[in-house]
């Protein structure tokens, strides 16, 4: 589902809320019974995420371009810390959307997305409760599950591919061991689509916000 003017401002704002929480606050101070973030640790999260599709598509023969609809769906991370500031992370989570062409509104079907991303982080104030962090990386999403309406559209077919990430959240210590958590990622993912056999093909940047609230458990 394409974003809004609105919707764009706001997901910014977001983005930059993440990033920028924390710098407000106080010097670390000593806390006891809480050791925050440190090399070695490793956080396992249980989130709720939002993907929201930004697409943009060129489509032969139709024209136009395509319409995804958003998913919210759990998913599953883990992070390990290098050094009490960097951090790998990894994200599990399946999504199903519904597609259609624009301006026509003929339904494409449906389509699943298993999308694991790796991420470098960077973590501010490993020590501190309230702790932001930013983070780059990669993404491959594997394409499954591909459901043609019937009709006009009796296949469809999306080819899997890699894609960048760029990452901004914030953990909150709730005890020295479990976490919340607000995370938001932009991934640029495009993928190439075939529709009855390759008689209708489309170039498709999806784009995706990936909107996460959760909770973690520090090892």
């Amino acid at each position: 589902m394409k974003l809004t003017t609105k919707s764009r401002t706001a997901v910014a704002a977001l983005a930059l809320g993440i990033a920028a929480a924390g710098l407000a606050a106080p010097e670390a101070q000593a806390q006891q019974g809480f050791s925050g973030k440190s090399a070695g640790d490793i956080m396992i999260r249980a989130r709720i995420i939002g993907a929201i599709p930004d697409e943009d598509a060129t489509v032969t023969v139709l024209g136009g371009s395509v319409n995804v609809d958003n998913d919210w769906v759990p998913e599953v991370d883990f992070t390990y810390f290098v050094t009490d500031n960097i951090a790998l992370e990894l994200i599990a989570a399946t999504t199903r959307h519904k597609v259609s062409h624009t301006p026509t509104g003929i339904d494409l079907g449906k389509v699943s997305l298993l999308p694991p991303t790796l991420t470098l982080q960077y973590h501010f104030m490993p020590k501190e409760r309230l702790s932001p962090y930013v983070g780059a990386g990669v993404n491959y999403t594997i394409f499954y599950n591909e459901d043609a309406p019937g009709g006009p559209v009796t296949s469809i077919d999306y080819k899997n591919s890699f894609g960048w990430a760029l990452q901004a959240g914030v953990d909150y210590a709730v005890t020295d061991n479990w976490y919340l958590n607000a995370d938001i990622k932009k991934i640029f993912l495009s993928t190439d689509v075939s529709i009855n056999g390759g008689a209708i093909t489309a170039d498709v940047d999806l784009d995706p916000w990936i909107v996460g609230f959760g909770v973690g458990y520090k090892f």
